[in-house]
């Protein structure tokens, strides 16, 4: 009875309060192409301290977190901090363009167009998950639908003051 109970917690938990995974290993080698067909490597962001944030336009939290994602980008950006907003596969191209345009994201926005990008990073089927990485590219935590503001800041800041 034990061993079904803990999983189904974790699996209430992930979907219903935002489940972080605190983890060290390093981040997938991907090649991400951005909304203007500019195509880079996991491996150039390393040096600043990057969230990549799958997500959809289709996904209401993901569309509800996105202005402190702005804010976070807008505030730390400075400092060393990047965001790249990874649009799932099945997120029409014209619906991620628009948004971005409508909403002046100021950040990096990618398309996932074969999915390759997602299944590297452990296999992404649903949104919104984001990946804080450190300087060395390294995963420092995964979060999982909508997560603790605050613990993500102190998350944020402790991670920048890493070299």
């Amino acid at each position: 009875m034990k061993k079904i109970i803990l999983p189904a917690i974790l699996v209430v938990a992930a979907i219903a309060g935002g489940f972080m995974m605190t983890s060290s290993k390093a981040a997938p080698e991907v090649t991400f192409t951005a909304l203007d067909g500019r195509q880079f490597h996991t491996s150039d962001l390393k040096g600043k301290v990057v969230l990549v944030k799958f997500w959809a336009t289709s996904c209401v939290t993901c569309i509800a977190q996105m202005p402190d994602t702005i804010g976070y980008y807008n505030t730390y950006h400075d400092k060393g901090y990047e965001t790249v907003a990874v649009a799932m596969a099945y997120d029409p191209p014209n619906f991620v363009k628009n948004y971005t345009a409508d909403k002046q994201l100021p950040f990096t926005v990618t398309l996932d167009s074969d999915g390759s990008a997602a299944k590297a990073f452990d296999d992404i089927k649903f949104t919104p998950v984001a990946f804080l990485l450190d300087r060395q590219g390294n995963i420092v935590k995964r979060y999982i639908g909508n997560y603790d503001k605050k613990d993500f800041i102190k998350t944020l800041e402790n991670t920048l003051a890493q070299n």
